[in-house]
């Protein structure tokens, strides 16, 4: 990454109201290198360019930040390749997570990524959301990857301890979720809108 790319990150991070800490900003740096590297081979996103993967990557996972400070146990719902998973997982050391994904090459990934970066707050899982039984469930349920929010609740809601919440992370709002707060969040470096909804369990 170079001087421009990493200054990029860094007022990225300013512009969202966190504080740069030089080990977090290396060790998204470092996943970043990891990701390109292994999209080579794996086809884990389609966004290649540095740049894009800092803006719609690793900012992206970063607008989720203020809203799961209170959270000790954290489920990232089809991982995929690690956003917001990795991301907050990098932010929040203290923070349990653990990232969900079908797909074997994903986890793969996944596992290697927790490895190298030495992020031993993530556990990595590869299962089909509804065949997933955890030991403890979860403070906070999020998710990038489900269109459909209604039936992100419902598969995961088994997992999602009492008094806890979802967060879908989505670029728009094409259906109705009974209680559910529409938080507008801003990426910076990324024009198009982008919405956080937050529903939460009753106990």
């Amino acid at each position: 990454m170079t001087h421009e790319q990493t200054k990029l990150l860094i007022n990225g991070i300013n512009e969202l109201g966190l504080t740069p800490d030089e080990e977090k900003v290396d060790q998204l740096i470092a996943y970043t290198g990891l990701l390109q590297k292994w999209n080579k081979v794996y086809s884990l996103t389609a966004i290649v360019q540095t740049k894009h993967i800092i803006t719609h990557h690793l900012l992206d996972g970063l607008t989720v930040a203020p809203y799961v400070t209170e959270a000790a146990n954290i489920i990232d719902v089809g991982s995929g390749m690690g956003v917001p998973g990795v991301v907050l997982g990098i932010w929040y050391p203290t923070i349990r997570f653990t990232l969900l994904d079908s797909s074997q090459k994903k986890c793969t990934f996944l596992k290697q990524v927790a490895i190298e970066l030495n992020l031993t707050n993530i556990d990595v899982v590869c299962s089909r959301v509804e065949e997933y039984i955890p030991k403890q469930k979860f403070d906070v349920i999020i998710s990038r990857a489900f269109a459909n929010t209604r039936l992100f609740i419902d598969l995961t809601y088994h997992l999602l301890a009492d008094g806890g919440y979802f967060l879908a992370m989505k670029s728009k709002v094409d259906e109705k979720v009974i209680n559910c707060e529409q938080i507008k969040v801003k990426i910076p470096g990324v024009d198009d809108e982008r919405i956080l909804l937050k529903y939460k369990k009753l106990k």
